[in-house]
């Protein structure tokens, strides 16, 4: 008796994003570009730092952030990052891309 094979389901892709069920920090900061925010994080030295400023771009490993009142570009390595703050709403969700029903229950929450 043949085994069923089981069916895989891919999300849509958007252009400089991982897929939609890897949500990871970089892609919630691309989602929210141009957005104010607060982050805070902790240096090799124990010592601990605020950064405020406008979400301009991140990558895998990095965000860059800029002051507003002085222009000042931060570059910071997110394996420092602790966490981030947002003065207004988050954008979590993919424009215009809704996940096949279902896909998002097949992974455990983290």
């Amino acid at each position: 008796m043949p085994m069923p094979v089981p069916q895989t389901t891919t999300a849509p892709q958007v252009t400089g994003m991982l897929p939609l069920e890897q949500s990871y920090i970089e892609n919630i900061l691309r989602l929210n570009k141009g957005k104010l925010v607060t982050i805070f994080a902790t240096f090799e030295d124990k010592q601990q730092k605020k950064f405020e400023g406008i979400i301009e771009a991140a990558g895998r490993d990095h965000v860059i952030i800029s002051d507003p009142q002085t222009g000042v570009r931060y570059l910071i390595p997110m394996v420092y990052l602790d966490y981030v703050v947002f003065s207004e709403p988050i954008e979590y969700e993919y424009p215009g891309i809704t996940p096949p029903p279902g896909m998002l229950s097949q992974y455990s929450p983290r």
